[in-house]
């Protein structure tokens, strides 16, 4: 059998004319200088990698504020490095607390299933988890490890209580892992300082990177413990004792994904430059601003302020409007993409790294009141946008 030549398309022919504005909850728009040293191909191993990486984990010291050495990239996503802390704590025989917020703190459950552990879970719809309640289900089940989530994506959630509960779980004999996927160097985490385990990030949300190479850092302590388990690791890529050999050795692991570590180099770099403070507050204004503008234009926003997540922000869907006619639109006809949701009738907008500039939200803002508008909403555009320059300006 002769299998016929298909027909082919360049990737030019597929995108859009213009280039879609990414203002949901990840990927997000990438600066030039990023997307520069994504388009670069180099060995990835020998002296001048070697540069790279170091410089990466240097780097994310700064951003993760821990002094540990054992940071890792994976060739994956921010899951690929949910899987990896999970498989690292937990095999058949261990147990688990999970504080299930939503679907992406909840995938913990799945990751920790997959490796046999024994799985305890904690639920709060759609919102923190207090300390209290933390406690009171540490002290009913002895469990080994504990995770949790800073931000919740799918609902716009922020865990207000994330350093206390970690310090409880730590003062109990509980090892943490942390997602901070959508919001380290959005938002402070101090890893070392609040005595994370083991904290996870995507490259594609508030980097300003590109998608599929995400970081994982390890307190030295929790690596010392992964390197004298006898149990076997359930996946050889994911192993993190064979990632130091690359991470810190120079090693051969895998062939390593060297333009996504180079665009990643520069993400960091533009991070460090711009330094922890002065993103956090970049951020935190431009959310707030947006989050002001949005109720002016006549949206109710999902989450109450006290623990509203700031890097994706949730927003009550108006008068019924299909939310996936509503997304399609708004890509085809104002070339901005926003996300949508998991079973809510919410819309999802996203305030991280390059989404954070006041041109971005302005367009934003603009396409909002005309998708609306085609599916017969009239909302108060004008003053939203004038609103936002106001809040800007201060």
């Amino acid at each position: 059998m002769s299998i016929p030549k298909p027909a082919t398309k360049t990737i030019y022919d597929i995108l859009p004319k213009k280039t879609t504005l990414l203002m949901g909850a990840g990927p997000v728009p990438i600066s030039e200088e990023v997307a520069k040293a994504n388009s670069i191909v180099i060995s990835h191993l020998g002296d001048t990698m070697r540069q790279i990486v170091s410089g990466i984990q240097s780097m994310s010291q700064y951003v993760f504020q821990t002094s540990s050495t054992k940071i890792f990239g994976i060739s994956g996503p921010s899951s690929a490095a949910m899987e990896m802390a999970v498989s690292s704590l937990l095999w058949p025989g261990r147990k688990v607390l999970v504080l299930n917020m939503g679907t992406f703190s909840g995938r913990f459950t799945e990751l920790a299933n997959g490796v046999g552990a024994e799985v305890v879970e904690l639920k709060a719809d759609a919102r923190p988890f207090r300390v209290a309640e933390v406690k009171e289900a540490l002290e009913k089940n002895k469990v080994d490890v504990l995770t949790l989530v800073q931000g919740e994506t799918s609902c716009g959630v922020k865990n207000i209580e994330l350093e206390q509960i970690v310090k409880l779980a730590k003062s109990m004999g509980v090892r943490v892992i942390a997602d901070g996927v959508c919001t380290i160097s959005t938002m402070p985490m101090k890893v070392q300082e609040w005595g994370i385990d083991i904290a996870v990030v995507g490259g594609q949300k508030g980097f300003s990177s590109v998608a599929g190479v995400s970081l994982i850092a390890f307190s030295e302590e929790v690596y010392e413990f992964v390197n004298k388990r006898d149990v076997l690791m359930p996946h050889w890529c994911l192993d993190p004792r064979r990632a130091y050999k690359f991470w810190n050795l120079g090693e051969y692991h895998y062939t390593a994904p060297v333009n996504g570590l180079l665009a990643l180099h520069e993400a960091l770099r533009l991070i460090c430059e711009e330094t922890n403070e002065k993103r956090y507050e970049r951020h935190e204004k431009s959310s707030k601003a947006l989050q002001a503008s949005l109720e002016v234009m006549g949206f109710e926003l999902n989450t109450p302020a006290e623990y509203r997540l700031n890097s994706v922000v949730a927003i009550k869907n108006k008068n019924g409007v299909n939310t996936k006619e509503l997304i399609k639109y708004m890509i085809q006809n104002e070339g901005v993409e926003i996300s949508g949701a998991f079973g809510l009738d919410i819309i999802r907008v996203g305030q991280m790294g390059e989404q954070c500039r006041p041109q971005n939200v302005k367009t934003l803002l603009k396409a909002l009141g005309a998708g609306y508008a085609h599916f017969g909403v009239n909302l108060n555009t004008s003053d939203a946008l004038a609103h936002f320059d106001h809040l800007m300006e201060k």
